[in-house]
């Protein structure tokens, strides 16, 4: 069946939906493991699948274990602004890192791998957290074509949050999947924050029975 000329122009990004950010992992989000049903049911109809992975050395700048006397969820001053720190998560080639296992990795024609750098955090799946690194999805979907991009994954109020603001400002038409994200809601309210704040920027958020 061919596909809709609308249809033609829309991509699928899955966010961080890694071991790490699901129940059980060092950087658990509360019901990460209920989304992939959703995810599983609506990639096949995208032409163009985008999911990425945090793949982080060992000894990040994120972890708070690489600061001396800093537990996880407090703040340092680094070379590009403040940074959030965590406990150590999605270490390169460890289980952690690896997506769920239930994800259906078939419809997936792209995996971007960001927050690769030891000196450098990535939230976003279009820029490094100093906002001016580009992470190479940009020009990737702007080669093919991509105008309209639906975003799903964790976290809701973290890198789902960045990948869409960056991809509103990029000039893309976004939609966000809600019941196929979930959130950190750390400090508590910022996933309804977040969800506010990307409706106020020009972001959609629908079901994944709309689409």
């Amino acid at each position: 069946m061919l596909l809709s000329e609308r249809a033609k122009h829309e991509g699928l990004i899955i966010v961080d939906l890694q071991n790490d950010f699901c129940p059980g992992g060092s950087l658990a989000v509360e019901g990460g493991d209920e989304i992939v049903g959703a995810i599983n049911s609506i990639a096949p109809s995208f032409p163009v699948v985008v999911a990425t992975k945090d793949w982080h050395p060992a000894g990040h700048v994120s972890f708070a274990s690489s600061h001396a006397g800093k537990q996880p969820f407090d703040s340092v001053s680094v070379s590009y602004g403040e940074q959030v720190l965590w406990p150590d998560h999605c270490v390169q080639g460890s289980a952690g890192a690896e997506f769920h296992p239930e994800l259906d990795l078939r419809p997936i024609n792209l995996v971007l791998h960001k927050g690769t750098r030891l000196d450098l955090d990535s939230y976003s799946a279009f820029f490094e957290n100093d906002h001016a690194t580009p992470t190479g999805l940009d020009g990737y979907l702007r080669g093919l074509g991509i105008r309209h991009i639906v975003v799903c994954g964790i976290a809701t109020d973290v890198c789902v949050f960045f990948s869409v603001t960056d991809a509103l400002r990029l000039g893309y038409e976004v939609s966000v999947v809600q019941d196929a994200v979930r959130g950190v809601d750390q400090p508590e309210g910022s996933v309804s924050r977040a969800l506010d704040t990307m409706r106020t920027h020009g972001a959609r958020v629908v079901a994944a029975s709309e689409l």
